[in-house]
Order: C-alpha cells, then structure tokens, then sequence
C-alpha cells in the first residue's frame, strides 16, 4: 500500500469507504433484531442490493448472489430474518452461531478475548455505546471498531502514520478477526434456515480476507 496517498487516491479512499458501508451495516444486522425499516432497505435498491464494491474473493461473489435473492413478500422475509437472528445470534436464543471471539477461542487462560480487545479499543480512546449489553468481543463491536479505524486512516495524510495506521488495522484482523470467523461463518451456514444470513455470513468473512490483503504489508 501506498503510505499517505488517500488525497491523492480517491479510488483507494472509494473502496475503503465501501468496505465500512458494508461492514458496519453487516454488524448492525448481526447485532440487532432486523427492524422494518432495516428489513426494507435490506430488501429494496438498499446497500445489499448495490453493493458499493466489487471483489474477485469466491465468497464475495457468493454471497452477494445471495443477498441479491428476490423477496416476494417483504413482511414474510422480515419474519424469516427475525427467525434466523434468534436462532443464530439473541442471547436470548439458540446461539447457533454465537457472534462471540471467546467462544472459538480454546486458550482461555492466554487469551482473554474480551480483555484484549477492550485493551485495543481503549488504546484509541473508544468506547461502544453504553447501552449495547453485548460483550467487547463481540463481532458486532469488532466490526463497529474496524470501521472506526479505517476512518481514522482515511482522515489522515501524514506518511508516517499512515504507515502505523496501516499495521494496527492489519493487526486487528489479524488477531481479533480472522482468527475465529471462518468458523463462526460455517456455523451461520449450517444452521441459517433462510439465505440471507448465509448472505451476510459470507460478506463479514469476505470483507474481512479482502481488507487484511489491502491492509498487508505487500501493500495494493
């Protein structure tokens, strides 16, 4: 990559705010029970349907054939999604594929998921909002906190830390992210009962392979 070049490299800067849009509403699925409105935009000419970006990734490509699945009644799609987010993520649900780093993580005794990334996250000063009672290894406060990162990168022009920006982000993938998504993807295959979080499953995984790639130290 390129250190120090986001003004002078708006298709760089394009893809990277792409990749957010995706991440952060991917994680806001994950994390809460699908509204109507969200439903609406999921189903409509929402972001899901218009992917602001395009990838050569396999699962990339699966999954927005996926998400781009007709809906023919909007309010039975609404149930399906529901019906999936309580199975696959509530706390108060199933946990068929419980969105939690720890619980894909055997070391417990060193590694402290939870620990770790609050210790990341406090690093930069951030803090998820208080009222969200999920945990800080939570895939939808990992994914919420990368975005946050790639646009402190975005805003920056310096060289230098561009540069060390670019290594914390590859780090966070690295150790809070790729570590355990794979399997948690699987998971939301084997028991999603619609395609639509099959969608997402793929997508989250997806954008997490393409961005550790952009964020490598063989640059882009």
């Amino acid at each position: 990559m390129m250190s120090g070049e986001n003004d002078r490299n708006p298709g760089k800067q394009n893809l990277l705010k792409g990749y957010n849009m995706l991440l952060y509403f991917c994680g806001s699925l994950i994390m809460y029970e699908p509204t109507k409105e969200c439903v609406s935009d999921f189903f409509s000419d929402g972001i899901l349907k218009r992917l602001p970006v395009s990838s050569a990734n396999p699962r990339f490509i699966r999954a927005a054939a996926l998400l781009r699945e007709q809906c023919v009644n909007k309010d039975q799609c609404r149930i399906d999604l529901i019906r999936d987010h309580r199975r696959l993520f509530a706390s108060d649900g199933l946990q068929l594929a419980m969105p939690i780093e720890s619980a894909y993580i055997l070391d417990q005794i060193n590694h402290d998921s939870a620990k770790k990334a609050r210790e990341f996250y406090d690093s930069y000063g951030w803090k998820s909002r208080p009222g969200d009672k999920v945990p800080d290894d939570h895939l939808g406060v990992e994914l919420l906190f990368l975005t946050k990162l790639i646009d402190k990168y975005l805003q920056l022009d310096d060289e230098p830390c561009c540069c060390e920006m670019t290594k914390e982000i590859h780090r966070f993938i690295d150790e809070h992210i790729l570590t355990w998504l794979a399997e948690w993807n699987e998971k939301v295959q084997e028991n999603s009962l619609s395609v639509y979080y099959k969608g997402v499953g793929n997508l989250v995984l997806a954008c997490a392979e393409d961005l550790y790639g952009i964020f490598s130290h063989q640059g882009f």
